[in-house]
């Protein structure tokens, strides 16, 4: 079973990801994505999906043309734990490569 982040833990790992914060309401963090057009956020997408279907842990997300929000929570662990900061960080790592 995955475990839940101690608050303190889930405070470091938000430093370190550049964008990502606390989901106000809720145990999940969030951040969101602005892109040239459709094309290029539908890209980011499935390249996440890829990821997600090899972590077996998929986010929620939200697209209208060309912005994406993205929220991630690990539901057996009832919020947010390791597995959401992995691919937030290989979500980041997206962007950071796209420069």
């Amino acid at each position: 079973m995955v475990e839940k982040l101690s608050m303190e833990d889930r405070s470091k790992a938000l430093q370190r990801l550049s964008g990502w914060t606390d989901r106000n309401g809720r145990d999940a963090i969030e951040k969101s994505f602005k892109f040239k057009d459709f094309n290029e956020a539908f890209g980011f997408m499935q390249r996440i999906a890829l990821m997600a279907e090899k972590m077996d842990h998929h986010p929620e997300w939200f697209n209208v043309y060309n912005r994406v929000d993205i929220t991630l929570s690990t539901h057996d662990a009832d919020g947010v734990s390791e597995r959401d900061i992995r691919l937030a960080e290989f979500i980041n790592s997206l962007i950071d490569n796209k420069s």
